[in-house]
């Protein structure tokens, strides 16, 4: 099988492609280095021309409301030539409760590429994951300043990149379900105190102050970001992680 991937040479889309490739499969990088813009449709028709799927699993350039003008092109641009190219499968890798939080523009043009892959009309399936264990780090970096991370204790289900790699790869590679699947890791935490579990195994001189309107998460006020009924759970904790992995 020859699956096109949007976005794939990031931090999902390379490991994909290397699954992909492992078992068998063609796996192709639909990325401005091999001349192809989702944003633009640039090159994406050529690009797509002999796969049986498209999976996008790219990220907005940025996390603020110009993501959902980027989310409105890519989409009209990865239907239209998905159907011009014959594709018979689009999947979407999206976020866990991205439609429950409208108030976060990030999360609210995700919950928009999902509806607008629905209502295309073309053969779909969207998984949902929860926030990255790789993420974590990031995020606490965000809101250091001064030797202290601030953030608030936002209740996240937080889910290793690989489980969801191994995932998406039986949804990219099984039939179009029309409909939303989810994973999330085996422990649900807040925020805060993630951030107190990475400097506890990698301590590096910052400490952690609980601030409920610190960052991006301070604007979801619940546990919309955790394991909905009826999820996939990943077998990877995020100590686990943190022993083996990190910093990836």
């Amino acid at each position: 099988m020859k699956v096109g991937v949007i976005g794939g040479t990031g931090r999902i889309g390379s490991r994909l492609i290397a699954h992909l490739q492992a078992a068998g499969h063609q796996g192709v990088a639909l990325v401005r280095s091999t001349g192809v813009d989702v944003a633009t449709g640039e090159g994406l028709r050529e690009g797509l021309e002999g796969c049986e799927v498209c999976v996008d699993v790219s990220t907005p350039p940025a996390y603020d409301e110009s993501a959902r003008g980027f989310q409105e092109q890519a989409m009209r641009n990865m239907v239209e030539a998905g159907r011009a190219a014959g594709v018979g499968h689009f999947v979407v890798l999206s976020i866990v409760g991205c439609d429950e939080v409208p108030q976060v523009p990030y999360y609210a043009a995700k919950a928009y590429q999902e509806q607008a892959l629905a209502d295309s009309g073309v053969p779909w399936s969207v998984l949902r994951a929860t926030q990255f264990h790789e993420f974590i780090p990031e995020v606490m970096d965000w809101t250091t300043e001064r030797g202290v991370v601030r953030l608030p204790p936002t209740p996240l289900q937080p889910v290793a990149v690989t489980d969801v790699v191994n995932l998406l790869v039986e949804v990219v590679l099984g039939p179009p379900t029309r409909d939303r699947a989810a994973l999330a890791g085996p422990e649900s935490f807040a925020l805060d105190d993630l951030a107190r579990h990475v400097l506890a195994l990698h301590p590096d001189g910052r400490a952690v102050v609980t601030d409920e309107n610190a960052g991006l998460f301070a604007a979801v006020p619940g546990r919309e970001l955790t394991a909905p009924r009826g999820a996939t759970i990943g077998p990877t904790t995020f100590d686990q992680w943190l022993r083996d992995s990190w910093p990836a």
